[in-house]
Formats: C-alpha cells, sequence, structure tokens
C-alpha cells in the first residue's frame, strides 16, 4: 500500500512540505485512534468480579447482561421517569434487598460490555431475602432462602409499562441520567444512548407481547414465578393456543441450601429436583435456572456458575434463632418419626429416608395441580434440544405425575409452605384445608415464631409491599398434604410439639 506523502515533491520550502504531509497523514491518524478506541471501548467485555463467594453470590454474573442487560444508567433512571409504575419508592418497592453503600439490590450483577456498564439479574435475585424479629428491628439478610419479598412480575411489569409509556425516549431519559452521574461525553449524549434507548425500548416491547398471556393469569405476588410457562416463550410455543390448565404454573422460589445432600437418596439413586420432580441432576436444574437470568447457551458464564454450585453444595441454612421447648420438642421428635420422615428425612441434616426425594403421585398428596400440569411432555422433549452440540446438553427433564418429598432443611424460612406457598405458616398447614387461612398477606419479612412462618394476618397500615393472597382464585388452591398420614388429624398439643420439633430444622 502506498504511502500518502509518496507523491510529496522536495520543492518548495521545508515548513510546506511538513505541513501537507500532516494534513496527509491526519485522516489515517483519526481513524487509526478512532478504531482503538472503539475496539477498546465497544469490544470490552468485562464482569465485575468478587473474590469472596458470599459477595459473587450476591452480586456476580452468570452472563445475562450480555443478551439481556439493561445498560446501567438507564437502569438507575427509570424509577424516576416512570415512578407511577412503581408500588412505591424504587426497586426497593418491587422486595429488591440494598445493603448499605451499594447501588445495587442483591441480585443484580454488572459487566462493561458492547461500550457502557450493563447490569442484570442472578441467582441471588430469587434465593436472598431478610428475616425481621419485630416491625422496628433491622433486617438480616439470609443468602439460599426464597426471596420471599420479591415480586419478579410487577418488576417485568414495571419495565414493560415504562417502555409503552411515552415518557421512554432519549429527551426524557437522558437528561435524568446526567442528573444522576453528573454529565455525559458527547458521544455518549448524543450516539450511545440514544441508540441504547432504542434498543432497549424496541426489545422490551418485543418480550411484552411475547409475555402476554402472563397478564391473563392471577398475580403471583411477592416470592412467585411460573417458570416452565417462561420456557415455553423460550421455545415459541404459541402460548394462546395452548389448553387453559396449562398456563397456571405460579410456584414459590425455592431454598437452595445442601444441595450436595440432595444429590443421591439414601438408596444410591439422585433426587428428583424441581417441585415436580422433573429432573435429576442439580447440574442441568442450574443452567436451566439460569435461564432466568438472562443467559442462552452461547453467553453462559459457566465458570461463575460452578463458583456458586460448589458452594451450595454444603452452604447450611441459618438455626432456629429463637426459644424452643426442649421437652416440647422432643415429644413432636416422635410425632415427626411417625409422621414425616419416611418423605422428608430423619431430620433437617439427615436426608435419608424411603420416600424423600422421589415423587408422590398428586391423586395421593391432593395439592394444587396446576404447576404440575403447566410442565407438559412436549416441553420436557423441547429442553432436550438446549445445549445441543455442547457437551452438557439437557438430557433428563422429563414429565411427572405428582410433586416430589422435599428435605425440610432451613424449613423455618421457606414460608409460605406447599409449592404454591398457599399455606402462611408451619402450624396452618397441619390443620385440614377448610381450616387453613383462605386469604393472607404475602411479602412480610417479620417472623412469626409461635406459628413458624411470616407474619401474613396484616397489611401493616396498608403498606403496598404486601400482597393479598386469595387461595380461592386458579392455581391458588390450600389443599391437599392432610389426612391422616399428613398429621392434620392430631390432637393440637401434638401438633404444637410437632411444631416446635420442627423449629430445630
Amino acid at each position: 500500500m502506498q504511502a500518502p506523502d509518496d507523491d510529496i515533491q522536495a520543492s518548495g520550502p521545508r515548513w510546506f512540505r511538513q505541513l501537507r504531509r500532516a494534513v496527509l497523514w491526519a485522516p489515517w491518524v483519526v481513524a487509526t485512534l478512532a478504531v482503538v478506541y472503539g475496539v477498546g471501548r465497544f469490544g470490552a467485555d468485562e464482569p465485575v468480579a468478587y473474590r469472596g463467594i458470599a459477595e459473587h453470590f450476591k452480586y456476580g454474573s452468570t452472563g445475562g447482561e450480555r443478551e439481556s442487560g439493561f445498560p446501567y444508567w438507564i437502569w438507575q433512571a427509570l424509577p424516576k421517569i416512570c415512578p407511577e409504575h412503581l408500588p412505591g419508592d424504587g426497586y426497593a418497592s418491587l422486595g429488591m434487598i440494598y445493603e448499605p453503600g451499594k447501588d445495587l439490590p442483591v441480585g443484580v450483577s454488572k459487566r462493561f460490555h458492547l461500550g457502557i456498564d450493563r447490569v442484570f439479574l442472578n441467582c441471588a435475585v430469587c434465593h436472598a431475602s431478610t428475616v425481621r424479629d419485630a416491625p422496628g428491628a433491622a433486617p438480616r439478610l439470609v443468602l439460599g432462602m426464597p426471596a420471599h419479598r420479591f415480586d419478579i412480575r410487577a418488576f417485568e411489569s414495571f419495565f414493560f409499562n415504562c417502555a409503552s409509556s411515552a415518557k421512554f425516549r432519549t429527551e426524557f431519559i437522558v437528561p435524568q441520567i446526567e442528573a444522576l452521574n453528573g454529565g455525559l461525553s458527547w458521544l455518549d449524549r448524543n450516539l450511545v444512548y440514544p441508540v441504547a434507548i432504542g434498543l432497549m425500548r424496541e426489545r422490551l416491547l418485543m418480550l411484552k407481547e411475547r409475555f402476554a398471556f402472563v397478564f391473563d393469569q392471577p398475580q403471583w405476588g411477592p416470592g412467585r414465578v411460573d417458570t416452565f410457562n417462561s420456557a415455553k416463550v423460550l421455545f415459541n410455543f404459541p402460548m394462546h393456543q395452548l389448553p387453559p390448565k396449562e398456563l397456571l404454573g405460579a410456584s414459590d422460589f425455592p431454598s437452595i441450601w445442601l444441595q450436595g445432600p440432595r444429590m443421591l437418596r439414601d438408596d444410591g439413586k439422585r433426587m428428583e429436583l424441581h417441585w415436580d420432580g422433573n429432573n435429576t441432576h442439580t447440574e442441568e436444574r442450574n443452567k436451566s435456572a439460569a435461564f432466568g437470568t438472562g443467559t442462552t447457551p452461547p453467553t453462559i458464564e459457566l465458570g461463575a456458575i460452578a463458583r456458586v454450585e460448589d458452594w451450595l453444595l454444603n452452604l447450611q441454612p441459618p438455626a432456629w434463632p429463637y426459644a424452643i421447648d426442649a421437652e416440647l420438642a422432643q415429644r413432636g421428635f416422635a410425632l415427626y418419626e411417625r409422621y414425616c420422615a419416611q418423605c422428608h428425612g430423619r431430620d433437617g441434616r439427615d436426608f435419608s429416608g424411603p420416600r424423600v426425594g422421589h415423587v408422590t403421585p398428586i391423586g395421593e398428596v391432593a395439592t394444587d395441580r396446576a404447576r404440575l400440569d403447566s410442565y407438559t411432555y412436549e416441553l420436557a422433549v423441547n429442553q432436550a434440544t438446549l445445549y445441543a452440540g455442547y457437551p452438557h446438553r439437557f438430557r433428563h427433564f422429563r414429565k411427572t405425575f405428582g410433586y416430589a418429598n422435599m428435605p425440610l432443611d432451613g424449613i423455618w424460612l421457606r414460608a409460605p409452605y406447599l409449592h404454591n406457598g398457599s399455606v402462611p405458616t408451619l402450624r396452618d398447614l397441619l390443620e385440614p384445608a377448610a381450616r387453613r387461612p383462605r386469604s393472607f398477606y404475602r411479602g412480610n419479612d417479620v417472623y412469626d415464631p409461635r406459628r413458624v412462618g411470616f407474619v401474613a394476618d396484616r397489611a401493616a397500615d396498608g403498606d403496598r409491599r404486601f400482597f393479598l393472597f386469595d387461595t380461592s382464585l386458579p392455581g391458588n388452591g390450600n389443599e391437599g398434604h392432610e389426612g391422616a398420614a399428613y398429621g392434620t388429624e392430631l390432637p393440637g398439643a401434638d401438633k404444637d410439639a410437632l411444631v416446635e420439633y420442627l423449629k430445630t430444622f
């Protein structure tokens, strides 16, 4: 390639020849610098990393920011732009948890990608929450427990509704970003953020259309998600043509402690995982869950997820922090062995038992069947195509006929109870369905140590964060897990003793 100054004549003053050479080379220099800047900025892909495993769990990336991430400054600006679509002040009003000094809630990670900081969800958003001893007490953050305060459907609705509004435009969002961060460069103000706003708006409106079926369902409320109908969207199922019984799958977030003992039953076989036992391999279960954090097969951070997997093998639930009546608990131990141990393990750490990790037929357990019916054989077949061509292709998803018997480690922090969270406390679960609360409030983190669950009988002076859960609505039924075999016919004193023993788990 001929250099720009090869044809420069030797005639003329020296200063003139140098000036002409500089003028001819200037575009090349500018272009080179622009390429270097563009590659350096827009080609970078750097997640915020954390050395400590607890911080990594709370704020580390699973890879979802690449495909699904929101620009960090747009994330920060939107609660100011669209406050009318939130139940209160910012993302905290959706049940998201902010630690002191943190600019992002627990369960949100950050990555520099495509020239800007981008954020999205990670595992902790669904598997961490808080507990308070009294309304005015400081909350304690507990990792691994169900995110019983996080309303993921309200979270999605906020972004969908904001994107549909006339305020999701550059002229509203960019000034708010500048007010928050102290100013933008010319490039960011006039190119980067206008493009990001347009792309984000189009993607959110597309997702709103694809998830339109959700808004025909009863409200889920905090602590619940319809996992597998979202998976059907991923596979382009014609959601508007599916039978109505397949479209009601909202269930509680589970706890994720002590995954190591869950990998094997005492008979040497793998436990059946998910509420309906549709997979026996934690590795596939975890990669499937990662799709909920925005990942895809090419973008998933397998190393980052493996760190969390290893940590969860032996992560212990916190011990019961209140007083226990030792004599009453000892009476409860005998009752537990008789009525519960075969299905739920010898205690909160020993998961042995002939039916632990097995699926109990729906006709026997008789709990609300909506979650079971929502997971279909057709979906299981489609899931087998995920990661096709990868060494970790899904091979173990299957359709079952009931719900899996879970170990009860940390059961005191897993309220509300049953797979759909339709029973507020353990003491209520030991009553026949006709005597269980027909409605109660979800989303409170104040604990009730007597009945073992979160305070559910009032909305704390009309606090909009608390959700009135109605068990008469489709998918919300509180029936089942009752009768002589389940202890619901015991005298009241025996039920109290059984609950006292379960506090030790």
